[in-house]
């Protein structure tokens, strides 16, 4: 049997894709439970609604840097887009925001902080990951992760909830 560490690590970085995006499909299920028992869609958590333009903007970065200006190819000789690795992009970006909720939806501290242990090992390990599968340039991820922390920061500004106008005295 031909053992292949390329493919193990690819699919290992692909399973954590995936279950940052059923981490994502839980608040998008709780936003829609929101919306209809609330029945207005001003009336679901920022933090929640944060996610949709976010992760439109990480959409846009990915068309730009796949599809219209491709700065590298893979070193596989794919001949594919790598710049920026968007593994690490998308779980980065979902598992930072999503840092950034739990606050207001788990109230347990421990809990909290073990499952941001588990989130920053799991985007080390596809950070790690994709460049030991071959699929990426050192430069790609980390470039990826940088996207990440630049969308986690926005989807924070849009998070925030607005401060209160105060009558003039």
């Amino acid at each position: 049997m031909c053992y292949n560490k390329n493919m193990q690590w690819e699919q290992i970085t692909d399973i954590i894709l995936f279950t940052s995006f059923a981490v994502l499909g839980v608040f998008a299920l709780l936003g829609l439970y929101q919306w209809i028992t609330r029945k207005s869609l001003k009336k679901v958590d920022r933090k929640l609604l944060a996610f949709v333009p976010t992760l439109a903007i990480m959409t846009v970065v990915y068309f730009i840097f796949n599809k219209i200006w491709i700065i590298s190819t893979r070193p596989d000789g794919s001949g594919e887009s790598s710049f920026p690795s968007t593994h690490a992009m998308v779980v980065a970006t979902i598992f930072f925001c999503t840092m950034l909720a739990l606050p207001k939806y788990v109230k347990s501290k421990p809990l909290r902080i073990t499952l941001d242990i588990i989130m920053v090992a799991l985007i080390s390990l596809v950070a790690t990951g994709r460049v030991l599968a071959n699929k990426h340039w050192p430069m790609d991820v980390i470039c990826g992760l940088v996207f990440a922390v630049v969308l986690s920061c926005i989807y924070q500004f849009i998070a925030k909830k607005p401060k209160s106008k105060e009558p003039d005295a």
